[in-house]
C-alpha cells in the first residue's frame, strides 16, 4: 500500500499545475510575453505554490513548492528547489505521509537547469536522505542510494536531472511550437520526459478568477520511467500566458482514470 501511494503522490509531481488565489486579479503580472521565460527571470522573483491533488472525488493530498536561498554546494554557489508532499489522511487506509523533496542545481551554457544532487527525506517515518542521487558531470556519472539501500552507477546524459526540475523545464518552453526531451534519472535507471508545446491560447476557467484566463497547453509522454518520482504514459498540463508562464493545471493518466493536480495557493515578491 505504501508503494502505491508515493507512485500515486510522485506521478502528479512533474506536472504541478493549477490556479492563483482568488484575491489577486488576473493582470497582476503582464498577461502577455512573445517569448517564455529564461532561467534567471525565474530567480528576480520568490515565489511559492501549493497545489491540491484529486483523483475522482478524492482529495489525496497537497503539494508545496518553493525555491530556497542559494546554497553552496563542493564549494561553488547553487539553487535550492524544496518540493514537499503531504497525504490526506482522512482517506481510509491512506495514513499520514509527509516527503520532503530536495534538488541543489545550476543552469548550464544552454540556459538549461541540471542537477547536482537530488535526495527525499521521509519526514513521517524520520527518514532523512532515504533517497539520494549525485550527479559528476566531470567523470560523466550518475551515482544513486535508493530506499532500499540499493547503489549503483549510471552513465551521465545532460540536462540531467532526477525529474525535479521539470518544474522550470516546463515553463521555459510554454507557448512556443518547441518540443523538449529531457533525461531523467529515476528507480535505478534512466528514463525521458518527451514535451510537445503548442503556441495557441485555450481559454479556460478556474474558480479562483472572476474572467476567463488564457493558456498555453503542453502534451507529454515518457519513455523508460515507472513507479516512485516518475510516472509513466501521457499527460497535458497547461500554462498561464503570464511572464513566468504560470502553471494552471495538470493531468496524469494512471490505471483507472486521470490525477488532476491545481494550485490553490500562490505567491509572489519581486527580489
Amino acid at each position: 500500500m505504501r508503494s502505491r501511494k508515493h507512485a500515486t503522490f510522485l506521478t502528479v509531481l512533474f506536472l504541478l499545475a493549477g490556479m492563483l488565489s482568488p484575491l489577486l486579479a488576473q493582470d497582476l503580472y503582464p498577461s502577455e510575453k512573445d517569448t517564455p521565460p529564461v532561467m534567471e527571470d525565474f530567480f528576480t522573483v520568490k515565489e511559492t505554490f501549493r497545489y491540491e491533488v484529486k483523483y475522482g472525488f478524492l482529495k489525496l493530498g497537497w503539494v508545496n513548492v518553493e525555491l530556497l536561498s542559494d546554497t553552496l554546494y563542493q564549494d561553488q554557489e547553487r539553487k535550492h528547489i524544496l518540493t514537499e508532499i503531504e497525504s490526506n489522511s482522512r482517506i481510509p487506509f491512506m495514513g499520514k505521509e509527509l516527503d520532503q523533496l530536495h534538488s541543489i542545481f545550476h543552469v548550464n551554457d544552454d540556459g538549461w537547469p541540471v542537477e547536482d544532487k537530488y535526495w527525499k527525506d521521509n519526514i513521517d517515518e524520520n527518514e532523512m536522505d532515504e533517497i539520494q542521487y549525485w550527479f559528476d558531470r566531470d567523470l560523466g556519472k550518475v551515482y544513486y542510494k535508493e530506499e532500499d539501500g540499493s547503489r549503483d552507477t549510471l552513465d551521465l546524459e545532460d540536462p540531467a536531472t532526477s525529474g525535479h526540475l521539470i518544474f522550470y523545464v516546463s515553463r521555459m518552453h510554454a507557448g512556443t511550437d518547441e518540443d523538449f526531451t529531457l533525461p531523467v534519472y529515476v528507480t535505478k535507471k534512466k528514463g525521458y520526459i518527451f514535451g510537445k508545446n503548442s503556441a495557441e491560447l485555450d481559454e479556460r476557467r478556474y474558480e479562483a478568477f472572476d474572467e476567463p484566463i488564457q493558456a498555453y497547453m503542453l502534451e507529454g509522454s515518457t519513455e523508460n520511467i515507472e513507479g516512485p518520482f516518475g510516472f509513466s504514459g501521457d499527460f497535458r498540463a497547461w500554462f498561464m500566458n503570464d511572464d513566468l508562464r504560470i502553471p494552471l493545471e495538470a493531468r496524469v493518466k494512471v490505471l483507472w482514470g486521470n490525477v488532476k493536480v491545481k494550485l490553490i495557493e500562490y505567491t509572489r515578491e519581486d527580489l
